[in-house]
């Protein structure tokens, strides 16, 4: 088993309200039909050993606990309330906390932000105490929590105990779902959980930040709905998973759900796959069904990381070997090429008719042995093109299947097992057709901290996710933030100068912004009138041309019939120039026009887009795909935050399904992707020094093997407040 490694540079003041010595269950009960019974009863009978003030003014006693009549009246100074009552009694209830010297509560009640109008006014009250009283708050509108090493069992749930899996969800019947598959698996246990509810305080940034620091998760795992602050959760989850796993069930799309598009990137960013780029980005396993989000969680908890994505297959059927190689294929994972050394001491072990090349088929030599799949396991585990081993088939049942007398071998090769998983720092993964019956071996494994699946597609997954962890913290390891650059003042100026007018750049400024800053731009001038075009016919000559409206009130050109291609000569920009003049005040009689953009033709080559957007939730965000008019129609696109690392943009380029485009087809000569990554670490850097660029559009780029073309550049201005003021 691979260690845990690392720390968070400032302590969680999370842990005292989550691992409080003393706690107030403000609304206590006798009644068993409320949360305030099932509270008491739940840290009753898990031993909770601090100190419990039921708070109740109708009872002097609770559930055989002392209660009192007000959370003032509660002597001692508890770092922790459950407020159990209506939601209008909330704000009073709070401020009485502070008084008490109260750090945190938990609110259950719902009625908030989440409905609206008064509801809204009521938790923008709530907040108002809490801020002035120096309470943290839990929810509103949350399941509320536990703590299963501390014995703190607000929600009484029954059968769960304690483990290395943290879990924050938005659903508390998400949660209540894998504490039943837990207890179906038998193994599972959890440390924390918090509902975060509407995170009016405390958000998912702030539990994952305690769940990194807390000694006794080996896993942080959420359900998220939607992210409050998702940049700041970005650069939490940087620094926890150098340190331990976070896996992330993220349903639907952003909380901010589609953007009205003013430019292609604004139309995509927003969506979930979006979301899902920059979460990996920041070194998290991201599950995209539900049924994978415990699977993972524990085999991640146990077994940490795999330096890379090489398996090897061990089987004791053909069938299940290749739907394992195929699942693992889709998985982006790869089988690893045994080395003669290997094969050959497989052979020394295996029947003559065993398969040796991976996945190795042990074709009945294990039937009436089957502690030699340790065996096998240990031959291919010391081979250094192996990441990880993978046994699939029905170790387990053997006795079961063939002889109640190979269970005592069956044993001896749990054992061996064991004994491999803690003389290795490879991942061993085990599938079993028998694990729903649990038969001792696979207990005697499972006990041990071995992961047993069974569904080849769940062990696939988590192979997948420590092979992707390995791989993320190797390339952290190498990494280096690149440099920045600072805003020169005349762009500065121009940026400014757009505001005041009311308008985003025009193309020719969109492009000096690019070009004053390193991206080759083809030259070009903006002709007004007709002595102007004179002169840029002599300076293009024969050139073929593409010529281009410039107006700050058409947005998009070819749609006004503002865009002319392949124009020769000084005639035909003449005729071309009319037209284009002519279309756009049809398309908009009321538009300025302030000229005409001429620049040379590109050379031929892949169109490409690149865009950036602000996302509300989670800041500069850069967007790479497929350009040219399909880029929404296909949306074979990547994201990541900005800033950008080498690593993210060698990434992009890469996780595309057009790379294969890229490195050449039909005869075409492989695009200079060196060039490209230079561009999308450039487009970043400019992002980062002009916080008034809102959205960014070079679409399209045409990418060739001698670099790239930035064909058109399309920049939106940060509207200027004050000038609306």
């Amino acid at each position: 088993m691979n260690p845990i490694e690392g720390h968070l540079p400032t302590r969680s003041p999370l842990h005292d309200i989550l691992a409080p010595s003393g706690i107030a269950v403000v609304g206590a009960s006798a009644d068993p039909t409320k949360r305030g019974y099932k509270a008491m009863v739940g840290l009753i009978k898990d031993g909770y050993r601090g100190d419990i003030f039921p708070v109740n003014p109708k009872a002097d006693m609770i559930l055989g606990v002392k209660a009192w009549p007000s959370v003032t009246a509660i002597p001692g100074n508890p770092e922790l309330a459950l407020i159990c009552t209506p939601a209008a009694s909330v704000p009073g209830l709070i401020a009485e906390c502070g008084r008490r010297g109260i750090k945190g509560a938990v609110i259950l009640a719902s009625g908030f932000a989440e409905i609206g109008g008064e509801g809204a006014e009521l938790e923008r009250e709530m907040m108002e105490k809490a801020r002035a009283h120096g309470v943290r708050i839990i929810g509103p509108n949350t399941s509320g929590l536990f703590n299963l090493h501390h014995q703190i069992n607000l929600l009484s749930l029954d059968n769960v105990k304690p483990g290395g899996v943290g879990i924050i969800s938005q659903s508390g019947n998400m949660l209540l779902s894998l504490a039943l598959e837990a207890q179906y698996n038998g193994q599972v246990g959890f440390s924390t959980y918090v509902g975060p509810g509407n995170q009016s305080d405390i958000g998912f940034n702030d539990y994952l930040r305690y769940l990194g620091e807390d000694e006794h998760t080996r896993v942080a795992t959420l359900y998220v709905e939607g992210f409050r602050d998702g940049r700041k959760f970005l650069e939490v989850a940087r620094e926890v998973t150098a340190m331990k796993p976070v896996v992330v069930y993220k349903s639907g799309s952003t909380e901010a759900g589609q953007k009205a598009a003013s430019s292609h990137t604004g139309a995509l960013a927003g969506s979930y796959a979006m979301t899902v780029d920059l979460l990996k980005q920041a070194g998290v396993s991201v599950v995209q069904h539900s049924d994978e989000i415990l699977p993972v969680a524990e085999g991640l908890g146990l077994l940490q990381k795999s330096r890379g994505k090489r398996v090897a297959v061990i089987s004791d059927g053909g069938g299940q070997a290749t739907i394992a190689s195929d699942r693992l294929a889709e998985a982006g994972m790869e089988l690893a090429e045994l080395s003669e050394g290997t094969r050959q001491k497989l052979r020394d072990v295996l029947f003559p008719q065993a398969s040796t090349v991976n996945p190795v088929d042990v074709a009945g030599s294990t039937d009436a042995n089957p502690s030699l799949l340790a065996t096998c396991m240990e031959i291919v585990a010391a081979d250094d093109n192996v990441d990880s081993v993978f046994l699939v088939g029905m170790f387990g049942g053997y006795s079961t299947r063939f002889a109640e007398s190979l269970l005592g071998d069956e044993m001896r090769g749990a054992e061996a097992m064991v004994d491999l998983s803690k003389a290795t720092t490879k991942p061993l993964v085990i599938y079993s057709l028998y694990a729903p019956i649990k038969p001792p071996a696979l207990r005697r494994l499972h006990e041990a901290g071995l992961p047993i699946y069974a569904s080849i597609e769940h062990s696939v997954r988590v192979l997948s996710a420590l092979g992707e962890r390995g791989q993320y913290l190797a390339q952290v390891e190498r990494q280096s933030r690149e440099r920045s650059v600072e805003p020169l003042p005349e762009l500065t100026a121009m940026f400014h100068n757009a505001q005041a007018q009311g308008r985003d750049l025009f193309e020719y400024e969109a492009k000096q912004l690019l070009r004053d800053h390193g991206i080759e731009v083809p030259l070009e001038r903006v002709v007004r009138n007709e002595a102007e075009l004179a002169e840029a016919s002599k300076q293009f000559g024969e050139s073929p041309l593409a010529m281009k409206v410039v107006s700050k009130d058409i947005l998009h050109k070819s749609d006004a019939g503002g865009v002319k291609l392949n124009v020769v000569g000084e005639a035909a920009m003449r005729q071309a120039r009319q037209a284009i003049l002519g279309s756009c005040l049809a398309y908009d009689a009321n538009a300025e026009i302030e000229g005409v953009l001429v620049t040379p033709m590109a050379k031929k080559g892949v169109e490409v887009i690149l865009g950036v957007i602000r996302d509300p939730i989670f800041g500069p965000v850069l967007m790479f795909g497929l350009g040219g008019i399909f880029v929404e129609i296909l949306e074979d696109v990547a994201f990541r935050a900005i800033p950008l690392s080498r690593r993210d943009a060698e990434g992009m380029v890469e996780q595309i399904k057009a790379k294969k485009i890229l490195a050449g087809v039909r005869g075409e000569k492989a695009v200079d992707k060196t060039a490209l990554v230079d561009l999308l670490l450039k487009v970043s850097r400019i992002v980062e020094a002009y916080p008034a660029l809102s959205e960014l559009d070079l679409n399209p780029v045409i990418v060739n093997a001698d670099g790239y073309a930035v064909v058109d550049a399309r920049v939106i201005v940060e509207k200027n407040q004050e000038a609306d003021a």
